[in-house]
């Protein structure tokens, strides 16, 4: 895209107010900016004038769920069903690695923080070593999809590579970036970053497959005869990947995604809560909960919405494929965003001064058919770290980790 069609484009959403250093860059930094306009997508971000007008919730009813009784009576079968599938190369892991370690105080990509107290054990290697225990049972590796950011992409590779991914069959690992949406103030405006760069930022958890798929991966997707993906999210250094039993649950059931849950630890702690919506899959985010759904009975008498979710999917492809021809509902996020002020200073912002525009994975989970809740033992796989101290902390990982038998 060359000045002329950029600026056309700008002026189009009103947003020429991107070219106001242009004159001061570089070549290579006017490039940049062109090529970032010409890739950006201005068209939703007049949405910041329509948020009343975006798709709430529906209907909320109960989905029972597996619970564990159910799952270790049956374990011998769901395991032997999933491994034949692993063997079988049907199955495949994504690791959602776009995010930074900020929160945590860091300037890098969040897997490669270091949990470690007497020896360096990092976010990535856990992963890592949880999906090994799995594929080494199976005797076959599985095809592990990793997605990172535009921020983050070249270190998180580096990484990886340097630590020769930690034991896992380089071959086996495939890279791809996440999808950006630009960053606005309150009316629509888009941040500048930097004098030659728009304030961007990754797109949700929603945007993978269609990330995947812009890459050229989903070719290889068929090419190795995948048939179902685990999605998980980096920041869990418990939780199981390519779990046999949960796989082979979910095609047991003949659902078309499974969802790893655990019983809340309170009845508004801050996890999504899976339920129906409109008699489909769905998710109940903590910040929609009411007093009435924290309360509601089901028929056993027990809290109807008692099973959050721990962002550790099983999805059938064949349905990705589908759903992903379809536009997923876009939300409007109030956020703390960086920018350049009038001046050309950066200010970093205390309170939110504006929007992200992202698509979030339990939209995908409400365009599926059918979903098996499938309940793991909170101590056993869900240790999330999203703070340095506190809950879901570093501080209670390792706490966690340690009472798992994980050597700090």
């Amino acid at each position: 895209m060359n000045y002329e069609q950029a600026l056309e484009k700008c002026k189009k959403y009103g947003q020429e107010h991107v070219f106001k250093y242009y004159d001061e860059l570089s070549e290579e930094e006017k490039k940049g900016l062109l090529d970032q306009i010409e890739i950006t997508d201005f068209e939703i971000l007049d949405s910041v004038h329509h948020r009343d007008e975006l798709a709430g919730k529906g209907v909320i009813s109960p989905l029972t769920c597996m619970e564990i009784p159910e799952i270790e009576a049956n374990a011998a079968e769901f395991e032997k069903c999933g491994l034949d599938a692993i063997k079988a190369g049907k199955v495949a892991a994504v690791l959602l690695a776009g995010g930074m370690g900020t929160r945590l105080g860091s300037d890098n990509p969040k897997g490669m923080y270091n949990v470690g107290k007497t020896r360096k054990l990092y976010i990535f290697e856990c992963l890592i070593n949880n999906l090994l225990d799995v594929t080494n049972k199976a005797g076959c590796p599985v095809h592990l999809f990793v997605m990172t950011s535009e921020k983050n992409n070249d270190a998180t590779v580096s990484f990886l590579k340097e630590h020769s991914f930690f034991g896992y069959p380089g071959e086996f690992v495939h890279f791809f970036k996440q999808d950006m949406a630009a960053a606005t103030d309150y009316e629509g405006k888009v941040y500048m970053e930097e004098k030659g760069r728009i304030s961007t930022s990754p797109n949700g958890n929603g945007g993978w497959f269609a990330s995947l798929d812009k890459a050229g991966l989903l070719d290889k997707v068929h090419e190795w005869g995948i048939e179902w993906m685990n999605v998980f999210a980096v920041d869990n250094v418990l939780q199981r990947i390519a779990d046999p039993v949960f796989v082979g649950a979910t095609i047991s059931k003949k659902c078309t995604v499974g969802a790893k849950v655990v019983k809340k630890a309170a009845r508004d702690e801050k996890v999504g809560a899976i339920c129906l919506e409109d008699g489909k899959p769905s998710i109940v985010e903590y910040y929609e909960m009411t007093d009435e759904l924290m309360d509601a009975k089901n028929e056993k008498g027990e809290p109807a919405y008692n099973f959050g979710v721990i962002l550790n999917y099983l999805f059938y492809v064949p349905e990705l494929e589908r759903i992903v021809r379809e536009e997923l509902p876009l939300h409007i996020v109030e956020k703390k965003i960086p920018y350049i002020d009038e001046a050309g200073n950066p200010v970093k912002p205390e309170e939110p001064n504006g929007f992200k525009f992202e698509n979030l994975v339990l939209d995908m989970i409400h365009k599926m058919d059918s979903c098996l809740p499938f309940e793991v033992v909170r101590e056993k796989e869900f240790a999330p770290i999203k703070n340095k101290t506190g809950v879901d902390s570093v501080e209670s990982a390792r706490a966690l980790l340690e009472k798992n038998g994980v050597t700090l």
